[in-house]
């Protein structure tokens, strides 16, 4: 069985102070859950001193090093002391224009240096409504898989564009739809034991109340939350509801 991981993404937000929520969290961790947290770049290294669980990026380029103004490697963020990096947020993909293949790449960075990674896919309002929601996220899915992925370091994570920090949340049945569809496209490009031991996130209003029906739902192995993750009075009952 796999584990279920629980995942925090704090976006732009976040300072020092802030983070004794990590070390609050840290005491709520039951030990069945894997938790992890991305902070912003300024925080990673602070972060990593004090949370007591993985420290994570929000982001990381592809290339190892070179004239990239104001983005941060692979090798950067280890050295910080992260240990996973998000690739391909829906946020980076429509603010920032990032393709598959870019997402990709970034993934492929992060597995060059012995990084994590949660892949991030996921369908806009407009696409869900025209009835093509599996096909585009299958299809980001294959051409977002990164070499070599395998579950000790890969995490898809579905994100709903629509549900991302807008208070709407998938139906059960609806995530179990796409966590399935999801979970066939991998089969088909990895084989059976490869592509069944990715773990697959949900994440897009994550919240305490809702959480235990979407983490228990069929071929959810977990969630990826956003504005919950900044404080540990919200997170935490999220990690509670994991292993419920």
């Amino acid at each position: 069985m796999r584990r279920k991981f629980v995942a925090g993404n704090w976006k732009m937000n976040g300072n020092l102070a802030a983070l004794a929520e990590l070390e609050a969290v840290a005491t709520s961790i039951d030990p069945r859950v894997d938790v992890a947290i991305a902070v912003p770049a300024t925080l990673i290294h602070p972060a990593a001193q004090c949370a007591g669980f993985p420290i994570g990026a929000e982001d990381v380029h592809a290339a190892d090093s070179g004239a990239h103004t104001g983005c941060v490697s692979a090798p950067m963020i280890k050295e910080a002391g992260a240990v996973f990096s998000i690739v391909g947020h829906s946020e980076r993909r429509q603010g920032q224009g990032e393709t598959d293949a870019d997402v990709k790449a970034k993934a492929e960075a992060c597995r060059r240096h012995g990084l994590d990674a949660i892949l991030c896919v996921g369908e806009t309002l407009e696409q869900r409504e025209a009835g093509e929601a599996e096909k585009v996220v299958t299809a980001q899915v294959r051409a977002s898989l990164p070499e070599g992925a395998a579950g000790d370091w890969l995490a898809i994570a579905y994100e709903p564009i629509w549900a991302i920090g807008t208070g709407k949340v998938a139906t059960v049945a609806d995530v179990e739809a796409m966590h399935a569809a999801i979970r066939g496209a991998l089969v088909e490009v990895l084989g059976a034991e490869q592509g069944g031991a990715i773990r697959l996130l949900y994440g897009g209003s994550v919240t305490a109340e809702n959480a235990a029906g979407l983490l228990h739902a069929a071929e959810v192995d977990g969630a990826l939350v956003g504005g919950a993750s900044l404080t540990a009075a919200k997170f935490a009952p999220i990690i509670a509801a994991a292993v419920g």
